[in-house]
């Protein structure tokens, strides 16, 4: 940093020398809000300034405001007021979650994602983080938590409207059946209170019908045995990091229990012949009945 670019000074910096922050923990931004805040630049200008750091001649990286940098591109300004700092990466990383914590309602998996990230970046312990962040530790350790869930899970929860609470009662539940809880809820929009009740009941079924058709179906012992069998081959497949789901439902006369695996499994299953008796199994989201 040149000596007259003093760490705390605020200068005009042109749009263009200033790159965005690695270490920005969300990942997803409103449009219409951003689109927002530029009308209100252009309006009123830029009321707070960024904060950015130098990375080399003419180059800065930015710390913290890019939603307000974001909306300036927007707004076509060339150049926008920056407060200059000298952090380091852990410093930078640290300050760009606390902006988007206590600013903005982040999405609770960038949160987490966010928290590991720093958790790295300082090498510390998830108590030593919680004091630094201003969090308790159960707090911290119920956010980092959520990243338990698959990629495919969080997406179930941001794209349909889940909150932070439906997705920790959710992690109640063996990996195998979280996928068809976290469909209900979107499906039947559970409030949070309704999806724990959902996960109690989940969990209360006899133990000895695994699975989505426990309680659901009523089963003869044969068909009990069978449906017993393939519930324990999908929670060994679990257990070897195969996210497999699965369905069940009752027809007219007959019980269709559907399993699905992710084709790009980490690990080849042996596949029966099935040539006398192919099996066509549909997608069906599970119906769990409380």
């Amino acid at each position: 940093m040149a000596k007259k670019d003093k760490p705390g000074k605020i200068v005009m910096l042109p749009v263009d020398q200033i790159e965005p922050s690695p270490y920005q923990a969300r990942t997803a931004f409103d449009e219409t809000e951003i689109a927002a805040l530029a009308v209100s630049i252009l309006q009123n200008g830029l009321l707070q300034p960024i904060s950015v750091r130098r990375t080399g001649i003419h180059k800065y990286q930015l710390v913290a405001g890019e939603r307000r940098l974001r909306a300036c591109r927007l707004a076509k300004l060339e150049k926008v007021p920056a407060i200059l700092t000298d952090y380091n990466d852990t410093e930078s990383a640290a300050l760009g979650l606390l902006e988007n914590i206590q600013r903005t309602q982040l999405d609770p998996f960038d949160t987490a994602r966010g928290i590991r990230e720093v958790i790295r970046l300082w090498g510390c312990t998830q108590a030593e983080a919680a004091r630094r962040l201003g969090l308790s530790q159960p707090a911290l350790a119920n956010k980092l938590r959520l990243l338990s869930l698959t990629p495919e899970q969080q997406q179930l929860c941001t794209g349909g409207g889940l909150t932070e609470r439906h997705a920790r009662a959710v992690l109640r539940l063996p990996e195998s059946r979280r996928t068809a809880a976290l469909e209900k809820m979107v499906r039947d929009k559970l409030s949070v209170r309704e999806a724990d009740r959902l996960v109690d009941a989940m969990l209360a079924a006899p133990r000895d019908a695994p699975g989505p058709c426990r309680r659901t179906v009523p089963m003869v012992g044969d068909v009990r045995l069978f449906v017993n069998t393939l519930q324990h081959a999908v929670d060994m497949m679990t257990q070897k990091g195969i996210n497999a789901v699965t369905s069940c439902g009752q027809g007219d006369g007959y019980l269709e229990y559907t399993v699905r695996i992710p084709i790009d499994a980490p690990a080849p299953l042996p596949v029966p012949d099935f040539t006398e008796a192919p099996c066509h199994a549909p997608e069906m989201p599970e119906e769990v009945k409380v």
